[in-house]
This record gives C-alpha cells, structure tokens and sequence, in this order.
C-alpha cells in the first residue's frame, strides 16, 4: 500500500481511526470460548462491524505469541481475512522487533512477505542497520519507536544526549536512513504537546499515536499538535472498542464505539 491510497482511505472514511486487535481470552466473551479459533473468531466479528469506521487494524504480536502455534494460525487467518476481504484496510503487525541486521532481514520476511503485513512496528536502538532491512521492502512502512505512551518513556526517550533529548535525535538521525521515506513513527498519545516538536523534525511523516482511550491520551490535543496537511496520524483504540462489551451484543457495541469516535475524527477532518 502507498502512502498516497491512505490518505484517500482517511479521506474517504473521513477517519483515521487505527483498531488495536489485542485478543485477551480472559476478557472476549464466553460464547467464543466454544469456537474452534475464539480468537480468530472474535477478530472476524470485530473486523466486519467496524471496518467501514476505520482505516486500520493493528494486532499486536504479543496477544498471539503467548498462545503458542494455535495463536500463530490466529493470527495468519486474521491477515489473511483482512487482505482478502478488505484489502483497502492498512495493516500493522504491532511487533516492536529490532535486531542485528541478518535477523532483521528475517524479521521483515516474516511480516512483510509471510504474513502480508503492510507495516510492522521497530525499536531503533540498535540503530541504522538494524531498521534499513525493513525500509528495503517497496510499498510497506517501518513504524519506528520514537516517543511511547507508557511511563517509562521518561527513563531514557526524553532524557538529554548531547544537545537533546534522545527521542529527538533518534527522530533527525532516522532521516538519514536509506528508503527513509519509509519511516512512520510511533509518538504516544499520552505525550501530545511533545507533538509539536516532533513536527518540526518531521513535518509529513506519518505517526501512529496509541493511548488514545483507557491510557487517557487525548485526541483533540494530539490532533491540535500532529495533524498535517495530509492527516499524518493513525490514532490506535484498543481495548475501548474491541471490549466495549463482553455480552453477545460484543460486536455491535464495538461498532458503535468506533463510529463515535469517527464522527469525533470527522470534525477534526473538516478543518484540514
């Protein structure tokens, strides 16, 4: 996918509304629990109730990792279902990989060319040649760690190297990068006035901002201080929408969540 049909996509839904597909068996309703693939079952309820009031989903990794070979296949069957039945929908493999750059290479394989992903999420730490195996795929984009929404974030991303803080130089030094213009960037929403600055090293690249909902990020601020021209921001909702309700009704409760906060996106689009 390119970054130009996005932007039609957020244009065309007049949202840009990310969905985090975070399957917790513990939390997803009990009726479920007698599929064959609860987990597969509940994205595909989710996905078809939600997917005309978004414009991406966002599985992170970790949620089907943790069920061994059975969440793997989830996870294969919930690509491949978005890919084939709503392949304008982007897709992101919220991974947080970053490694030497062999593994690298490997690690992009698997998400670019095995699994279909149009994205995948990259700690930048180990620096350049760790992240340019990723940037060297055509049409898929490299989500880098730049300012996270957790309190920890503080421990070392806005501490001073040098002349400024590291999540601003780990910003500057990326657009060095080969196939830079690749690069997204994620920035929590729970750190929205830091926007501004980061617009300054980064004026179009998009950012993909989690936080937004039970981490108490705020979307009116994050869009006061990150919108662009062209948007550039993927706000991420996780467990607001895909738990809005544990009953039966748990798929339509997650759609009327969803189009409430696209009609609030709307109004924020409307003065682009």
């Amino acid at each position: 996918m390119t970054q130009d049909y996005l932007v039609n996509q957020i244009k065309k839904k007049k949202s840009f509304l990310c969905i985090g597909l975070d399957v917790d068996l513990n939390k997803i309703p009990e009726h479920l629990l007698k599929e064959q693939d609860p987990i597969f079952a509940f994205n595909k309820a989710i996905i078809d109730a939600t997917h005309n009031y978004c414009v991406a989903y966002k599985p992170n990794i970790a949620f089907y990792e943790a069920y061994g070979l059975k969440g793997w296949k989830s996870l294969q069957k919930t690509i491949a279902y978005l890919n084939t039945n709503y392949p304008e929908i982007f897709t992101i493999a919220d991974a947080k990989r970053g490694d030497i750059g062999n593994t690298s290479s490997m690690y992009a394989k698997a998400f670019f060319e095995n699994l279909a992903f149009d994205s995948v999420t990259v700690a930048p730490y180990m620096g350049k040649d760790s992240v340019e195996p990723f940037l060297a795929f055509k049409n898929k984009f490299t989500i880098l760690l730049a300012l996270t929404s957790n309190d920890g974030a503080f421990d070392f991303q806005t501490t001073h190297t040098q002349e400024t803080e590291l999540y601003k130089h780990v910003i500057e030094t990326s657009k060095t990068w080969t196939n830079a213009h690749n690069l997204m960037y994620v920035v929590g929403a729970t750190k929205a006035t830091y926007l501004a600055d980061i617009r300054k090293i980064i004026p179009d690249s998009f950012l993909l901002v989690p936080g937004v909902g039970k981490q108490g990020g705020d979307l009116q601020a994050v869009c006061k201080y990150g919108m662009t021209a062209n948007v550039g921001l993927l706000i991420n909702s996780s467990r607001a929408i895909i738990y809005a309700s544990k009953e039966a009704d748990f798929a339509q409760a997650a759609a009327l969540k969803a189009q409430d906060i696209q009609k609030e996106m709307s109004s924020f689009l409307l003065r682009v």
